[in-house]
């Protein structure tokens, strides 16, 4: 998933594409990630303005303090493990003490570090003091290496001993990496201040602060802590020193920045997922594998953690393309292969190159099992290579993190892994990034380029490595060329071969038959559901489950969860059937499988030519063929796998198909009827959608090996055959055939079908009684069957019966009586059944029964008065029942009721008192029910009750004070412009959020609402002493309302000031409020966004506050010119600014003021369709 980005380190601001859209004087703009710019587009008109939020421009690193938060999260720290500046002044920073070193061994390591072309800082030109100053503490920082060289007398000067605090220091913040020397001292001196560097330090500490004394003591321990070079061990000093070079050398090409990875595209949301998995602040060793198909970016993430984090650790190895390089052959001997490989493992690691040093598999653990180690291997896919490198965690010391990429889960798992990373596709987005930046060096597509590299990213298919070659394949090209490119493309993508070298190597590993199980779903199968795929290739393989797990753990398949499909890349298909195409270069009909309609076409018109060999054809295009032949299958007499997709092939052909047919896919099909020498015998699916056919045959076939039938919106079919050897069929799809009458009696004999699909089937009168037998459906649709006017009785003896809709079956009547046997659906749907006048009383023993969906059922009087008994019942719908009266009593013995929706009940009066009882109802819906006049004092006994739903219940006066009882109760709609709703009662302080309520009077003071909706002159009493109805001004007492988000006062045409309003304020609506003057309040929250719209008579203090408010989000308000604390201007959509980058603190803010007119004759979209980009780019070292 891993693509690169153009570095944007910079800036030169610039707004593009500043898009005025007006046609009644306002505009509205966001805020934009990045800096928002300042911008203004005028115009000579009565206008409005918008101001855009505010963001932040961070040019400096993380401060200490964010490094220490890092550094003590619980969770894992998967940012940069460094804040070096990125620009440091010199590589290596010394710290000694000169008397004691000065003369020849620090000459000695001056000399080797200027011959390795290492920067070592010299500080001949700083005074010495008791104290180091800022340019010794600026020199310690700029470096990425600090050396401390510890010798006898190094504790004498307390510049050395300032200079030791300021690099440990530096070493826990900032990550520095410190070498340690201890030149003829022992370590355990230093760290307990003892014998002669004892005394030594004693005596410097006389006279000096307890605090200061304490800082040296604590570096002074850590440093001694450190593992480093001991002179004594040493025979020779200038080898010592030698190695010192060469090991300096090495970590500062570790620590120097990479900008490999800069802009990678994704590569943030897979470190993101990564961090979890490799937990780098514990001490536990740990393995975790990088798991996903090839070319989607393993190594790539792989490669990326190396380079960031590998400085962190004592010793770090990356064994790269260990599949190719190391390869095996399944007879090697295991300890030859795995001693080799260690061999390889230990050079790399340790730097040395004799591999004979390595004589047996016990050096890894003896040589690394107190290290602290990163190891990377890189594309694994057997086992025996990971037990070489990395067979057991206690080889290596705390710490340490062993990252493996592989496409082969099985190895992952079996080597132990427990901790994996499946790398996914990118999204649509990030592909079309990633291509474009190989094809464009940027983000987005070059203009002109658009509907071109969509259609390039969606045939590659999302896979990182073919948007690569292709992006790479398509730079520097005009636009004629991809043009002429792009026809080739969609059947052969890889043009150079280099995808296919990449993803072939994972092919060849496979076994013959996994070859042929890839083959097959490359050419026919892919994107076919998983049952079909094994059914269809019971006989052809010896284990198709097993086979398409072992391509699925070697990631070259993947399966979609939620549509049970087998799906393989686009990349891969073609491979597969550039692989059948080998098969045979010039003679298609002698390869396996045909997908080229061409050559499709060549096959099925050559009369004279041998295609015994094809066993499938896949027309997968609507592309029509043309192939007017009727002996056109006549040669093809192995033939097993048929999809027809286009027209042009005679129908007439299929008089001559092979009798070896097991799947046949033919939509749109011409033909009316199968001929009589048609052979089903093996046949396993059959599809055919929108087909003109009357009847499939007239006699009986065998079926039994049938499984998949799908004729749906074939509406010209009448009649099903006789099914009685259709024993094994698993799924019948009859949906949207809509001159079908009835179904078979034999229908009864598919004693394994499970599904049945008969929707829209508008013609079908009545299903047999004969379905009962099919005992092991789980799933009837008989939605807007209009004509069916009566279930049959024997479809509630179907036991494994889950799923029931017979929704919109309008001239059903009644239900069967024994409907209380029908007890496995947890859902029945009988919306819309308009003619059904009542419900079974035995519907309530249906014991599995959670949801109950009765909509629309216009004649529906009553429900049985013992409704309340069905126990588990969650969900009851109940709307557009209009000749619905009352609700039976037995309602508040629904104990686990959640939801009740009577929406649209208008004969509905009232609702019975046993309401309260319903302690588990959480939702409650009246929406127009127009003849209730008031609620049950009881409804506040349903203590979870928490949305309440009364718009247009223009009957209703008032609400019961008892509401105040239901704790949970925080959502109210009134909305209503015909309400007679006068007063809310004052107890309801858990209400959050009142939608809207057009004529009450009076407002409960003691709330928390979230939301109030004042518009369209709503006369709300805010306080309950007001008496009028035409609000000029709200009650002072709004700014209580602490947890107030949104306010809506559109179109309070009186309404003159705003008093001041609570900080919780996100949203402020007053458009439209034409008499607004005054607006005593002020805007603290950092992220509201306000709507003056069309409020004119705004005074200059309000203007001036609106335009002074540093949002994030957005302000509009009317205005004739732009205010002065605008500095650059521009008449039109687009401006840029030169910065200078002195100017530049730490968090720069920039607000833009946008004036747009509606001038006459310009037909401008609403303000709210207006939008702002601005983009930041980098020219050469200044800003602009």
């Amino acid at each position: 998933m891993l693509g690169r980005s153009t570095d944007y380190a910079g800036p030169q601001i610039s707004c593009g594409k500043v898009i005025p859209m007006f046609h009644d004087g306002n505009f509205l703009s966001s805020s934009v990630n990045g800096i928002t710019v300042p911008c203004c587009v005028s115009a000579a008109a009565i206008c409005f303005y918008a101001l855009l939020g505010t963001v932040f421009f961070n040019r400096k690193s993380r401060s200490h303090q964010e490094n220490k938060t890092m550094a003590s999260s619980s969770l894992t720290r998967l940012a940069p493990p460094s804040s070096l500046p990125p620009n440091c002044k010199h590589q290596v920073f010394p710290s000694f003490h000169g008397v004691d070193v000065l003369e020849n061994f620090l000459s000695h390591i001056v000399k080797e570090f200027k011959s390795n072309a290492i920067d070592l800082f010299i500080d001949n030109n700083i005074e010495r003091s008791k104290s180091i100053g800022p340019a010794l503490i600026e020199a310690i920082r700029g470096s990425r290496v600090a050396i401390v060289l510890l010798s006898k007398n190094y504790a004498s000067s307390t510049w050395c001993l300032n200079e030791l605090v300021e690099i440990m220091e530096c070493r826990e913040e900032v990550g520095q990496t410190v070498i340690t020397i201890f030149y003829q001292v022992n370590p355990t001196d230093i760290k307990k201040q003892k014998s002669y560097f004892g005394k030594v330090f004693r005596k410097t500490c006389k006279g000096k602060r307890n605090e200061e004394i304490q800082r040296w003591k604590h570096a002074l321990t850590d440093v001694a802590q450190i593992e480093g070079y001991h002179s004594i061990n040493w025979k020779n000093e200038s080898e010592m020193i030698e190695y010192i070079a060469t090991d300096v050398s090495n970590k500062l090409n570790l620590s120097a920045p990479s900008s490999d990875f800069d802009g990678f595209v994704g590569m943030k949301s897979q470190m993101v997922t990564m961090g979890p998995l490799l937990q780098l602040d514990s001490e536990e060793v740990r393995k975790i594998g990088i798991l996903g198909q090839p070319g989607i970016g393993k190594t790539t993430i792989a490669r990326y953690i190396f380079n960031t984090y590998s400085r962190e650790f004592q010793l770090s190895v990356f064994m790269d393309n260990i599949k190719r390089k190391y390869a095996t052959t399944a007879c090697s001997d295991d300890y030859s292969v795995k001693l080799d490989l260690q061999k390889h493992f230990m050079s790399q690691l340790t730097n040395v190159t004799d591999i004979n040093n390595f004589s047996h598999l016990g050096i890894a653990k003896h040589r690394l099992k107190d290290k602290k180690v990163l190891v990377v291997l890189d594309d694994v896919d057997r086992l025996v290579q990971v037990e070489a490198f990395a067979k057991e965690t206690n080889w290596f010391g705390p710490g340490t993190r062993i990252i493996i990429t592989s496409q082969d889960q099985r190895v992952l798992k079996a080597s132990g892994i427990n901790h994996i990373h499946k790398v996914n596709f990118p999204s649509d987005d990030e592909a079309l990034q990633m291509f474009c930046m190989y094809a464009f060096d940027q983000k987005y597509p070059k203009d002109g380029f658009e509907e071109l590299a969509c259609e390039v990213v969606s045939l590659v298919g999302r896979l990182p490595l073919g948007l690569k070659v292709m992006g790479s394949y398509f730079r520097g090209s005009f636009e004629q060329e991809w043009t002429e490119a792009l026809p080739k493309l969609r059947t052969h993508l890889d043009r150079d071969g280099e995808i296919a070298s990449i993803l072939k190597f994972s092919y060849d590993s496979l076994c013959d038959e996994d070859k042929r199980l890839f083959l097959h779903i490359a050419c026919f199968f892919n994107c076919e559901k998983v049952g079909i795929v094994e059914d269809c290739l019971a006989k052809c393989f010896s284990d198709v489950r097993h086979g398409r797990g072992v391509l699925a753990e070697k990631s070259l398949i993947s399966i979609n969860m939620d549509w049970g499909t087998i799906e393989m890349t686009k990349l891969l298909v073609q491979l597969g059937r550039k692989i059948v195409r080998e098969q045979s270069v010039n003679e298609p009909g002698k390869r396996q499988f045909l997908n080229d309609a061409i050559e499709i076409c060549e096959v099925l018109s050559d009369d004279r030519a041998d295609s015994s060999s094809v066993i499938g054809i896949n027309v997968e295009t609507y592309e029509d063929v043309e192939c007017t032949s009727e002996r056109a299958f006549e040669r093809l007499y192995n033939l097993q796998f048929l999809r027809i997709l286009g027209k042009g092939v005679n129908p007439q052909s299929i008089n001559h198909i092979s009798q070896k047919l097991k799947v046949l896919i033919w939509l749109n099909s011409e033909m009316t009827c199968f001929p009589s020498n048609f052979n089903p015998k093996f046949l396993v699916k059959l599809e055919m959608m929108n087909s003109k056919l009357k009847k499939l045959w007239e006699e009986t076939k065998p079926l039994n090996n049938l499984k998949w039938m799908n004729l749906s919106r074939s509406r010209r079919l009448e009649e099903l055959p006789d099914l009685s050897t259709a024993t094994n069929l698993y799924d019948l799809d009859l949906s949207y055939c809509s001159s079908l009458v009835k179904l078979p009696s034999s229908i009864g004999n598919a004693i394994n079908l499970q599904s049945l699909h008969l929707s829209f089937c508008s013609n079908l009168v009545e299903i047999p009684p004969s379905i009962g037998n099919a005992v092991n459906i789980k799933k009837i649709s008989l939605i807007h069957c209009s004509s069916l006017v009566e279930i049959p009785t024997s479809i509630t003896t179907i036991t494994s019966l889950t799923s029931l809709d017979i929704s919109g079956c309008s001239s059903l009547m009644k239900l069967p009586d024994n409907i209380e046997t029908f007890t496995e659906p947890n859902h029945i749907n009988l919306s819309g059944c308009s003619s059904l006048v009542e419900i079974p009383s035995s519907i309530v023993n249906a014991k599995n029964l959670q949801k109950l969906d009765l909509s629309n059922c216009l004649s529906l009087v009553e429900l049985p008065s013992s409704i309340g008994n069905a126990i588990n019942l969650q969900k009851l719908n109940l709307s557009h029942c209009s000749s619905l009266v009352e609700l039976p009593f037995s309602i508040g013995n629904a104990t686990n009721l959640q939801e009740l929706n009577l929406s649209h009940c208008s004969s509905l009066v009232e609702l019975p008192s046993s309401i309260g009882n319903a302690t588990n109802l959480e939702e409650l819906n009246l929406s127009h029910c127009s003849s209730v006049v008031e609620l049950p004092f009881s409804i506040g006994s349903a203590i979870n009750l928490q949305k309440l739903d009364l718009s247009r219940c223009s009957s209703l006066v008032k609400l019961p004070s008892s509401i105040g009882n239901a704790i949970n109760f925080h959502k109210l709609n009134l909305s209503d412009d015909w309400s007679s709703m006068v007063e809310l009662p004052f107890f309801m302080r858990n209400l959050d959020r009142l939608l809207k309520c057009s004529k009450s009077e009076v407002l409960p003071a003691d709330n928390n609402f979230q939301s109030i909706n004042l518009s369209d002159e709503s006369s709300f009493k805010i306080c309950p002493d007001q008496s009028s109805t035409i609000i000029r001004e709200l009650d002072p007492w709004i700014w209580r309302i602490s947890h107030l988000r949104t306010l809506v006062l559109n179109g309070m045409k009186k309404l003159v000031s705003l008093p001041p309003l609570p900080d919780s304020l996100l949203f402020l609506d007053a458009e439209d409020c034409e008499s607004l003057e005054r607006l005593d309040c002020s805007f603290d929250n950092p992220d509201i966004c306000l709507n003056f719209v069309n409020c004119f008579k705004l005074n200059q203090e309000a203007r001036d506050l609106i335009s002074l408010t540093p949002t994030n989000g957005y302000a509009v308000f009317p205005g004739t010119e732009v205010p002065q604390c605008f500095t650059y201007r521009s008449s039109g959509s687009s401006l840029t600014v030169k910065l200078i980058q002195k100017s530049l603190g730490i968090s720069t803010k920039f607000k833009a003021c946008i004036l747009s007119a509606d001038l006459e004759g310009n037909n401008f979209p609403h303000w709210s369709q207006a939008s702002v980009c601005c983009g930041i780019i980098k020219i050469s070292r200044h800003l602009e």
